[in-house]
């Protein structure tokens, strides 16, 4: 899986999108809840935004991208992705140890087989 760090930046202030807030909104936090968005959220003193996604490949990014209700509806005037390989922090820290558990707790899972050595 890839992570891509993509910037809105738009072309109306805060209040310009508020009509389409609703269904920003609502579009994030499905991606987030299918474990696609990994954070989002604006970029204090900017007329900006910052996402970070974890897709299959910059194509299926594009598409989320395209499905966008900001992009759709006009608001952003310039879009910035980049690939990004994450390695160090205390969030890939946090990341890594669920994973070792979870492949801990996995193992432990397994019966034995009788007679196997």
């Amino acid at each position: 899986m890839a992570k891509f760090v993509v910037e809105f930046e738009y072309n109306v202030d805060r209040a310009g999108r508020q009509g389409l807030h609703p269904a920003h909104a609502e579009n994030l936090y499905r991606l987030a809840d299918n474990g696609v968005l990994l954070l989002g959220g604006p970029l204090v003193g900017e007329n900006s935004g910052l996402l970070v996604y974890e897709v299959e490949s910059r194509e299926e990014l594009q598409r989320i991208l395209d499905e966008e209700p900001y992009v759709k509806g006009g608001v952003v005037a310039r879009t910035r992705i980049q690939e990004w390989e994450p390695g160090k922090g205390s969030w890939i820290s946090a990341v890594n140890s669920a994973k070792n558990a979870s492949t801990i707790a996995s193992a432990e899972e397994v019966p034995a087989v009788e007679g196997a050595h």
